[in-house]
């Protein structure tokens, strides 16, 4: 009877259990014989899990290590330099040794003349960053008759980014060949369509855009597609075409208004090289520009009197 009595009571057990484990509720969470201890857990707390805290400071470490390697501040060895700009495999890399490169010369270090030939290699780049960086580069030493002559090769080059790093450039060397590019960059860039398609809008009208983003796409036929990307920083100022429709290849689609930053130093560089047409031609941007940031309405009215003064100046010789 004994037996019979126990097993019983452990199916009676078991059933509780398993009544309460679908039914949660039905017995309250604080009901427990009189007298009883409360489980064994309760009065110790779980320790947390070491993998728990590893993880978190491993993500942590890889984020700094990988935020370090492509961080252009990052102070590159001689060794790392020579190979950066040689190596053109991994681009921000070489970029980095190249703005490094830019930023010691600007202290006066002669040393980094030995990479002048990898710089005139990369100013001959496929690749537009480079040519764009190298571009800058090239402008921090004005006594170089090679690096002159490279920016003048690259006021002919297909990306406006490019060109106007390249005008900006020239403008330590006095040269004005950089002004027809800097006064052309105080207006409107018009983008064109890189193939015949239909055009749909990524972006609309008064949206800011930054280069490199995507604006619109092209569609063409058999599911072809190719996306166009603003080549400026700027503002969408007007979408020539309708959205859907149909252009021809090189047809204007979009005009983009130049960024503040973009015509602030095309007037930085215009108040050294600027012909006696663009003082009014800067007055005129003023004018019909809204929303001009006070530094640039301030930059315009210097830049417009140096080049009047100069002018009258060069009258006055004659």
């Amino acid at each position: 009877m004994v037996a019979l009595d126990r097993r019983g009571k452990v199916d009676s057990e078991r059933a509780a259990e398993e009544s309460q484990a679908t039914h949660p509720m039905t017995t309250a969470p604080f009901d427990r014989p009189q007298g009883a201890s409360p489980p064994a857990m309760a009065n110790h707390p779980s320790r947390p899990n070491p993998a728990m805290l590893v993880v978190p400071i491993l993500l942590v470490v890889v984020t700094y290590l990988f935020w370090y390697q492509t961080w252009f501040g990052r102070r590159l060895s001689d060794q790392e330099m020579a190979e950066y700009l040689a190596d053109t495999s991994v681009p921000h890399k070489t970029q980095h040794a190249l703005a490094q490169m830019g930023e010691r010369m600007t202290h006066g270090d002669e040393s980094v003349k030995r990479w002048y030939p990898q710089v005139l290699a990369l100013a001959g780049s496929p690749q537009p960053q480079f040519r764009l960086t190298a571009a800058w580069v090239m402008g921090q030493d004005s006594s170089s008759p090679a690096f002159h002559q490279a920016l003048r090769e690259l006021l002919l080059d297909g990306q406006p980014a490019v060109r106007l790093n390249a005008a900006l450039a020239l403008v330590r060397f006095r040269d004005a060949a950089a002004e027809p590019e800097l006064r052309l960059m105080l207006w409107p860039y018009t983008l064109r369509a890189p193939r015949a398609g239909v055009v749909k809008f990524l972006m609309k009208r008064g949206d800011a855009v930054k280069a490199s983003s995507l604006v619109a796409r092209i569609e063409a036929a058999k599911g072809e597609s190719e996306d166009v990307s603003a080549p400026l920083t700027g503002e969408i100022q007007d979408l020539i075409v309708p959205d859907g429709a149909t252009v021809a290849r090189d047809e204007p689609i979009m005009a983009l208004s130049p960024g503040v930053d973009q015509v602030w130093e095309c007037l930085r560089g215009l108040y050294f090289v600027g012909q006696a047409q663009d003082a009014e031609d800067i007055e005129s941007f003023v004018r019909n520009t809204p929303r001009v940031p006070e530094r640039v309405k301030q930059q315009a009215e210097i830049t417009a009197q140096a080049i009047r003064s100069r002018t009258t100046l060069e009258q006055t010789r004659r």
